[in-house]
């Protein structure tokens, strides 16, 4: 019988730091500005990406700072991912708190970094500067992944 990953033996507070971290699959998805409906709670992404995001590889340029330059940045930790509702449906974080496998394309089950983004789940290339939108105007970006 082969012996469990570390994900699935593992409770996030048992993780390393650095094996928690690992579970990111670099998609970006997180690095999207999103709309609330305060009425359902609905949570809907835009394609519209702060501005630290690098939009060819998906990694913020600012990561270790990211927290003091982007007040709203959110930092995932194992004691807030359940409570993070608006994670995508496809996240390591989401899948392995509710007791899913990850998909064949995570960078840990592939062994391939850019699997994440050969198998289109990424936003890379499909996404917009923050700069170039008005606030007022996020509505009009508002999207659908199909993966």
């Amino acid at each position: 019988m082969a012996q469990q990953v570390f994900w699935q033996r593992k409770t996030f507070q048992e993780m390393s730091p650095e094996e928690f971290e690992s579970l990111c699959d670099g998609c970006g998805k997180c690095c999207l500005h999103k709309l609330e409906d305060e009425d359902s709670g609905d949570v809907y992404y835009t394609k519209v990406a702060c501005r630290y995001l690098d939009h060819d590889t998906c990694r913020c340029q600012e990561y270790t700072d990211r927290q003091q330059l982007v007040e709203a940045c959110a930092v995932l930790t194992p004691d807030s991912v359940k409570e993070t509702y608006w994670l995508p449906e496809t996240c390591a974080y989401r899948l392995v708190a509710d007791g899913f496998p990850l998909f064949d394309w995570h960078p840990l089950v592939s062994g391939d970094p850019d699997s994440v983004h050969k198998a289109g789940i990424s936003v890379a290339g499909r996404v917009v500067h923050e700069q170039d939108v008005d606030p007022e105007d996020y509505e009009d970006y508002v999207i659908r992944w199909v993966n």
